[in-house]
């Protein structure tokens, strides 16, 4: 049974989150009033994914996700964001948090990115040993805008990737994190050419336009090209859809931490942050991200 540790400071948003992750699941959640005490909570049992708020009292979002990181190093966190706490989600996610989902978008959101962060941390504890011995690895995939096919040759790129580097978790987890987002992209607002907008305002729509277009020529002969280039000191990935594409120079500033709530900017904002490098060509419909090997690996 999984089992989340849910901090926050207020009873209402504690309990709102609750309500979100154990809807439909038999998910075990225990809650934390602020940091300290889920470090306490922490220290009495095994968890298997942390969400925690930002802003609180005796040890903020951010202290925590130091303090977890340092203490439970395989044990995920995601952040819950709110207005004015973006430039303190943003040190977080770049000190080691997996992910984080808006607050206003919090019954919408949490689940899946629960779900996507546990996936990725389930894959990296059981991955294969033989990646130690690998010194260079160069492949290219091709799918069509199926996204559990393509996430899963995400999931063994990553493993691939945990494996030759012998990284701490929480690098393996943020360039799974990262490559996702790529391929989210690509199939949703490249081959299926939906917008985020919409998603933003109507969350089922989206996803009803999502599976309608898929059924739909041309999206459903549109396909996903994964090139992925692997050694032990870099890592570099090649996402391509067969979209119209758009301009990138329209996309929101990443490093503006105000962007860190807009819906279409929440995707940029992870890759920019988890991976070293993230340019698109020049048509918008490919990009290209780069993760050094960390030197402390």
């Amino acid at each position: 049974m999984t089992k989340v540790l849910v901090v926050d400071d207020s009873p209402i948003d504690r309990k709102l989150t609750t309500n979100v992750l154990v809807k439909g699941t038999d998910w075990s959640v225990v809650e934390a009033i602020h940091g300290l005490d889920a470090l306490a909570k922490l220290g009495e049992g095994p968890f298997d994914v942390v969400v925690t708020d930002m802003q609180m009292p005796e040890m903020n979002g951010l202290e925590l996700v130091a303090a977890v990181k340092r203490d439970h190093p395989h044990l995920p966190t995601v952040l819950v964001t709110a207005r004015g706490s973006e430039e303190i989600a943003v040190q977080a996610l770049e000190l080691g948090a997996a992910s984080y989902v808006p607050k206003k978008r919090l019954a919408r959101d949490l689940h899946e990115t629960v779900e996507r962060v546990l996936r990725s941390a389930d894959e990296m504890r059981t991955q294969s040993t033989l990646a130690t011995r690998l010194v260079e690895q160069s492949a290219t995939f091709q799918s069509e805008s199926e996204l559990s096919v393509l996430l899963a040759i995400a999931s063994e790129l990553q493993r691939t990737v945990a494996g030759c580097w012998q990284c701490e978790h929480t690098v393996q987890l943020q360039l799974g994190t990262a490559l996702e987002e790529a391929i989210v992209n690509a199939v949703h607002h490249g081959n299926l050419e939906l917008d985020s907008e919409l998603r933003d305002e109507d969350y089922s729509q989206y996803y009803k336009l999502a599976a309608h277009r898929a059924q739909q020529s041309p999206y459903k002969e549109r396909a996903v090209t994964l090139t992925a280039r692997i050694d032990r000191e870099r890592a570099e990935f090649v996402v391509a859809d067969e979209g119209p594409g758009f301009d990138p120079t329209s996309l929101p500033d990443p490093t503006d931490a105000a962007n860190l709530d807009r819906p279409h900017g929440r995707g940029i904002m992870l890759m920019r942050t988890f991976m070293d490098d993230v340019t698109y060509n020049e048509a918008g419909n490919q990009v290209t991200l780069v993760k050094k090997r960390p030197s402390a690996s």
